[in-house]
Order: C-alpha cells, then structure tokens, then sequence
C-alpha cells in the first residue's frame, strides 16, 4: 500500500471511530477482510481470520504518516498574536517531529520486547504501518523571541492506526485504532517544545508497549480461528 493510500485508510477510520457522534460501538463487523474481535487495551482491534503469528520474530516499521484534526493551524492562530502564529513550516516539522520520535520510540520498545527490527522482508518478518493522525497539541511552541509561557493540564492528544503485514506478500492481517490523551498533570504545568515531546514520546511508548504484548498474544493463540464471530474474544 502506497504512503497516500495508507494515510486515507488511517484518517476513514477516524471517520467512522471517533467522528463527532461516533463511538467504537458504531464501527463496522468487517473491514478489509478482517474481523473486529474484543480487544484488551486498544479501542478497536481487527484480525484476519485463520492467520498465523507463530513464525513472526523479526518487524519492519515503516516511516509514521502524520496528520493534524482538522483545522488544528487554523484554531490555534486565531488565538494567536501574528509573532505566535503556526505557519505552514513550523507545521511540517512539528509533523516530522512526531514522525521521527515514533520510529525511535518504537524501535526501542520492541527491541527490548524481543523483536529484531529490521529493514528487509523475510518469512519471518511483520511489516507495521503506522500512523498518528487527529494530532492535536493544545500548546505548540513557536520559538518566537520574547515568547509568552504557556501553561497547559496536559500536552494533547492523537489516534493511533496500526496496520500488520506480511512483509513478503503484503497481505493484511490485523489493524488497530486507539484515540488516547497525553498524561494529564494534577496542576497546570508550563508547555514548550521540550515538554510537548516528552509527553507525546511517553503516549507512543504506550502504544508500543501494548503492541507488543499484543503481538505476543496472538502469537500464543495463533493460529487465529478460521471462524470468527465479531466482538468475539481470543482465548
């Protein structure tokens, strides 16, 4: 799947996950073949039904696509004076800068989890798509000279959507969507770049964290139930 096609997958299940009267509750049955099974950590979880997670030590992960809510620049600059608004470059790196924070939170996490990263498929290799999308930053930090602190409860919050792959034939075997909140502080605390980063590494090291147990766990189920009923739970 092409870069611009895996984002408008990740941003139609935020349509139909978290749009403004939707809940996990109105997500369809199937989607691309795959199952909505009863997940454990993650909002919705989808599983091909027959697959086989046993032979799978080794990940690719490819480059984290990244995209605000909509209107997000918009929103925060007309609260803006004109030296703090966000312009088109300062988006584009915050972007690449959760992009690259991302694949170094997650290479870590599931290193440590066990699973060799690699760049090349392999018989044994998973390939994982993700995305962050709904990225919402409450207190972006242009850097402007002579800027004014800015106190906020907590950084923000975005969706994750994960898509699992064999790295040889491409073909789909799971897909995950989970809307979370950064950590939230007991009293307002000054938000700035360094903060912001912290916050939203600590909320990726969770999703990484789930994930990989996640993948452990099918790989103890495995193989998948040829049949499976929706919001059925593995066991």
């Amino acid at each position: 799947m092409n870069r611009t096609r895996w984002l408008t997958v990740a941003l139609a299940a935020c349509l139909f996950a978290f749009g403004a009267a939707a809940s996990a509750a109105d997500s369809p049955d199937n989607w691309d073949g795959l199952v909505q099974i009863k997940p454990k950590r993650m909002d919705l979880v989808y599983v091909l039904p027959g697959a086989d997670f046993r032979p799978y030590s080794k990940v690719m992960l490819d480059k984290t696509e990244v995209a605000f809510r909509k209107d997000w620049q918009k929103n925060m600059n007309d609260t803006r004076t004109v030296s703090r608004k966000i312009s088109d470059d300062e988006a584009a790196k915050i972007m690449a800068a959760a992009s690259s924070n991302f694949t170094d939170v997650w290479t870590k996490a599931l290193t440590k989890a066990g699973y060799q990263v690699v760049a090349t498929p392999g018989p044994d290799v998973l390939r994982l798509s993700t995305a962050i999308v709904n990225l919402y930053i409450n207190a972006p930090d242009t850097m402007e000279a002579g800027r004014v602190q800015t106190y906020a409860a907590e950084a923000g919050e975005a969706t994750l959507i994960l898509e699992v792959r064999d790295s040889r034939t491409n073909a789909l075997l799971g897909r995950v969507v989970d809307r979370r909140e950064t950590r939230s502080q007991v009293a307002l605390q000054p938000a700035n770049r360094v903060t912001n980063q912290a916050d939203f590494r600590s909320l990726f090291s969770q999703w990484a964290s789930i994930a990989g147990k996640g993948l452990d766990e099918l790989k103890a189920l495995s193989p998948v139930p040829e049949t499976l009923t929706p919001g059925q739970k593995l066991k």
